[in-house]
């Protein structure tokens, strides 16, 4: 067991149903999952002075893309509409690898870290050259967020009538097998775990009504 204890914050904003605020008041942690909230707590763990600062809840970011961190600043999709932007950017993102990826990963994640966040799900659609979802799980653990990544994917290409290129779909047996490989390698449904894994077929432009209910099965199937 591991604790340490944030002690003597001006004030701990509790976020509870009553939004109690607590003044000079302690957070306890315990094995990365809060065991108290009040004053004069105790601990045989580290302990961190919080006196002068205020102490929250950590944010909860319910969106994201981490794989885009890295293209944020692309002069042709910077006031394109979302089709035009996609188109501009995918050929980027079909030279990614499992290396772009994680250090995609790894930058959004920090910002996060950085800006209060201590929770983030992660809609991870297209796996070019290599990369899998194992490289944001990777990333998540490396910086200490928890971690909810859904395991998205593409099978309908241009040459389909779709809207990604060819290059970034997949077949959907094999997008099939490794939603199930990911959710029995990564899944922890525990209260307090690290890393919860949900599945998620992309866009109705990009994936198959017979992927969407096969992906639903699974899903009820393996209990995400």
């Amino acid at each position: 067991m591991t604790e340490f204890l944030i002690r003597n914050a001006t004030v701990v904003v509790t976020m509870n149903p009553d939004r109690a605020e607590i003044a000079d008041g302690d957070v306890l942690i315990r094995d990365g999952v809060i065991a108290a909230v009040g004053k004069g707590l105790v601990t045989a763990g580290s302990v961190i002075d919080a006196c002068g600062c205020v102490v929250t809840p950590g944010l909860v970011n319910t969106h994201h893309h981490l794989y885009q961190s890295l293209t944020r600043a692309v002069p042709g999709g910077q006031d394109a509409l979302l089709f035009g932007w996609l188109k501009t950017l995918y050929p980027i993102w079909a030279r990614f690898g499992p290396e772009e990826m994680r250090v995609s990963a790894l930058t959004g994640l920090a910002e996060l870290a950085l800006s209060g966040c201590t929770l983030t799900s992660d809609h991870l659609y297209l796996y070019p050259n290599g990369a899998r979802l194992d490289d944001t799980v990777d990333a998540a653990r490396e910086i200490g967020l928890r971690f909810h990544p859904t395991r998205g994917a593409m099978s309908i290409g241009e040459s389909d009538g779709g809207l990604p290129p060819d290059s970034l779909v997949e077949a959907e047996h094999a997008i099939l097998a490794d939603m199930e490989r990911v959710i029995d390698r990564f899944h922890d449904p525990r209260e307090g775990s690290m890393v919860r894994v949900g599945l998620a077929p992309c866009s109705p432009f990009s994936v198959s009504r017979d992927l969407m209910r096969e992906t639903a099965i699974l899903a009820r199937d393996k209990g995400v």
